[in-house]
């Protein structure tokens, strides 16, 4: 009989209960930070309770769709990798900009269509771009993510920021609490269990929230049990050319996020991207956020605190992924059922969130432990691009006073560090110059690799 071609861990279909219960953990690990993004555009334009909860449920519902087209694919659409997609964060200044001067939510919608046919069109000059992100560069985005969804984490940990108890010790407490079981099922449960340690985790840790009165499900019973979205729902989309510009600037900057987590995922599942599959990455991203803009949501982007997971779970099938995928497509239909997740109390996300996102940080100091620091300048590298990465994520108002399209790029930490690190790689790792030393004492790469590899595309690279 003939063998069985091995089938990769990234295209494993676990069974049926694995993929629930991983596929839930996602949900839940992207949750608070998905539905944000609509409470936040839609707080600052002062929209009713009504209108509110028409956006969320359109968030999820786009979120779920996004997700299944990343991870399963079609055509030229989608990575094909355990890829979660959200609203990005980075859209969040303009579109309340936007929306607040009298362009309402049909400029914003216009915008975001226009840039998401952008990132499509774009996806391909970013997809050959691959060879200037070598281990040095790739390490060092990976570790700026991590250190820069840390401090949401402990925001959540100390009741979730604006809270009237933010800081409370009994806050703390639980979060510490739903820390300890997660690192205990991870150490000590079998091997199922131990996969699903914050599922675990934020499941004993909401036991333990609802009889000290954390949380509250009174939404639940207000909830209703069907919604749909429908596409132009708040009217027909306004192209207004100032708010199109800026929301091109966060096309750009939320596919440097996205390429820097389709990079991170692929090393951590030992499938790389190649340029190809990094360009239908972004395909799918542009895709999402034109559907973003149809179906009343906003622009999509791969979510980090899930590459977190991925990582610290070792489960690498993006089939659990499109199962996620599929949980959030529900919660956009079933609005109760949304209720019921969003119950769970920030101290409860924030104690398994320290585990994620410290994982994903982690991962980028394995990653740069390929590269060799002798002879050359990468350690400047790496410094520097922490350092800019780091800044507006410790001083939130470093660049108050800058134009609207820089503060655009420079306050996300993720696409401040990414930037940085691309450009002083080229600097020192790719430009000529005097006292240069591209391959350190051992013949390994300045940036990682071999030899030469600076001058090829990652995947040539052995």
């Amino acid at each position: 009989m003939a063998a069985t071609a091995p089938v990769h861990p990234v295209d494993e279909v676990p069974p049926l209960r694995q993929l629930a219960a991983f596929g839930l953990q996602h949900v839940l690990a992207m949750y608070a930070g998905a539905v944000a993004v609509p409470l936040i555009v839609g707080g600052a334009m002062k929209l009713s309770p009504a209108d509110l909860a028409y956006l969320i449920t359109a968030d999820l519902l786009v979120c779920g769709v996004a997700t299944l087209i990343q991870c399963v694919g079609f055509w030229r659409f989608g990575v094909r990798l355990p890829i979660m997609q959200g609203c990005t964060f980075a859209a969040v200044s303009p579109m309340v900009l936007i929306g607040t001067t009298g362009g309402g939510l049909p400029a914003i919608y216009g915008s975001v269509i226009v840039a998401g046919l952008a990132i499509v069109l774009l996806a391909p000059v970013f997809g050959r771009l691959l060879r200037f992100f070598p281990p040095l560069v790739t390490g060092t985005v990976i570790l700026v993510i991590g250190v820069s969804l840390l401090p949401v984490a402990g925001n959540w940990a100390a009741g979730g920021a604006g809270s009237e108890d933010f800081g409370e010790p009994r806050n703390l407490a639980l979060a510490a609490f739903v820390l300890a079981v997660v690192l205990g099922v991870q150490r000590f449960a079998p091997a199922f269990l131990s996969r699903t340690a914050v599922l675990v985790g934020i499941a004993v840790g909401l036991a333990v929230a609802v009889p000290f009165g954390f949380t509250d499900f009174g939404g639940v019973a207000d909830a209703d049990w069907v919604g749909v979205s429908t596409p132009f729902h708040f009217g027909a989309p306004a192209f207004e050319t100032s708010a199109i510009v800026s929301m091109l600037v966060v096309a750009l900057v939320t596919m440097t996020e996205t390429t820097g987590d389709l990079i991170a995922v692929g090393e951590m599942t030992g499938r790389r991207a190649r340029p190809r599959s990094l360009a239908d990455g972004l395909r799918a991203d542009g895709l999402s956020t034109v559907l973003g803009g149809v179906f009343n949501t906003f622009p999509y982007t791969a979510y980090a605190q899930n590459v977190g997971l991925v990582g610290m779970t070792r489960v690498r099938s993006r089939w659990v992924v499109a199962a996620a995928g599929g949980i959030l497509v529900l919660l956009g239909l079933l609005p109760k059922l949304g209720a019921v997740v969003a119950a769970v109390p920030a101290p409860v996300l924030g104690g398994a969130g320290l585990v994620m996102f410290g994982t994903v940080a982690a991962s980028g100091l394995r990653t740069l432990a390929e590269v060799d620091f002798r002879g050359n300048h990468n350690l400047t590298v790496v410094a520097v691009s922490v350092a800019m990465g780091v800044l507006p994520v410790g001083v939130p108002a470093v660049y108050e006073k800058f134009p609207d399209w820089f503060r655009t790029v420079m306050n996300s930490g993720i696409s401040a560090g990414y930037v940085t690190a691309i450009v002083l790689n080229l600097l020192f790792n790719h430009l000529p110059g005097r006292g240069r030393s591209d391959v350190g004492e051992t013949g390994r790469l300045a940036g990682g690799g071999v030899e030469e590899g600076v001058e090829k595309p990652r995947e040539e690279v052995v």
